[in-house]
């Protein structure tokens, strides 16, 4: 063996090594210690959602020193993420910076040690599984139903366990599912709520308090799951509401179903393109997007109204709904739940947006 290999020997151990100065207050608590330690720094983990949730387990998730992150996102950063997306800034919103690329520029300035994986694309039935059955751990950082059903199919046919949470005003939910162990989303909810049943960040608000409370409590049981502390996992669904200062730990250990589609008879419907397909089309020569649902809506036009009259102005008859939007977006919703977005051809755009005030 010459010098030069002995040297590059000894440069990868202390690079394999955990950072005993950068670790050393996480390494000081006793049920992580240098062996948990260790083991972070072999784990993969992808987050989808690089919003305010995804921003604070991103930031969580490369200061612990875990060894691979993936940011999936579709998004660009605006001037009305700043009060709670934590890792953007004035300069991303003014340059419509992609949500997954800013959060990786501030991310590896934090600790370059870490392989951070930025992925500029929407989650979806063709690409969910090629992005993230190679980790260990799948964390949920998206605003939307569909996205956590197709997360929890992933998670069930791959065995890999993801950690679900959702905030929206000052309210939030958390819960740790471990495929063969725990009921499974769909063992939980059955199909994602029907369009425009739910509230959104858009259209009831959102204090960024509760994201963080949302978020560091996934982070906590993020740690347990990669380091293998399953004894201390929390096998109840936790709800929180800051302002209203309350808190609900829910038992779901039980809610475990045989005859679940997903996880008791292995049916991944939302990985099966024939329940997705179809419903974004780019008018050809209109600059507009059409959505249509897998499922209608279940409110009238005039509930749609009350719900997007704060927004924008609105333009109100039997048959559609127009919402005026800043920067010459126009969304025209119609009695079943299909909308146009007029304003974009960009297929990823209008899905966004749809997902914002609509819900999907």
């Amino acid at each position: 063996m010459t010098v030069q290999d002995v040297q590059s020997s000894a440069a990868a151990a202390q690079a394999s090594a955990p950072d005993p100065e950068r670790y050393s207050r996480q390494i000081l608590f006793a049920p992580i210690g240098k062996e948990g330690q260790a083991k972070l720094q072999k784990a993969r983990v992808a987050i989808v959602g690089m919003g305010a949730l995804g921003t604070v387990l991103s930031n969580h998730m490369v200061r612990a020193g875990v060894g691979f992150v993936r940011l999936i996102d579709r998004d660009f950063v605006e001037r009305s993420n700043l009060q709670r997306q934590m890792l953007y800034d004035e300069a991303d919103a003014a340059g419509s910076a992609p949500k997954a690329e800013a959060g990786a520029a501030r991310l590896r300035a934090a600790n370059s040690s870490v392989t951070i994986e930025p992925v500029v694309t929407d989650l979806n039935w063709s690409n969910a599984e090629d992005l993230l059955k190679d980790v260990d751990l799948i964390l949920d950082g998206t605003d939307n139903f569909a996205v956590r059903f197709l997360i929890n199919d992933v998670s069930v046919k791959h065995g890999i366990p993801w950690i679900y949470g959702g905030a929206v005003s000052s309210r939030g939910v958390s819960l740790t599912i471990v495929p063969g162990e725990t009921p499974c989303l769909r063992c939980l909810f059955g199909q994602p709520p029907e369009q425009g049943t739910t509230e959104t960040c858009d259209t009831a608000g959102v204090i960024g308090p509760i994201i963080h409370t949302v978020a560091s409590h996934q982070g906590a049981e993020a740690l347990k799951v990669l380091i293998g502390a399953d004894s201390q996992r929390n096998r109840k669904m936790i709800h929180w509401d800051l302002w209203y200062n309350q808190y609900a730990a829910v038992d779901v250990s039980k809610a475990r179903k045989a005859d679940c589609p997903c996880c008791g008879e292995r049916r991944f419907d939302y990985l099966n393109a024939s329940v997705q397909e179809e419903t974004i089309q780019t008018l050809c020569g209109r600059n507009s997007v059409q959505i249509q649902p897998v499922r209608p809506s279940a409110l009238s036009l005039g509930e749609w109204a009350d719900k997007l009259r704060p927004l924008g102005r609105l333009e109100l008859n039997p048959f559609l709904l127009k919402l005026h939007l800043e920067n010459d977006i126009t969304l025209v919703l119609f009695p079943d739940g299909r909308m146009i977005v007029q304003g974009t051809d960009d297929p990823v755009a209008a899905k966004s947006l749809y997902s914002r005030y609509i819900g999907m």
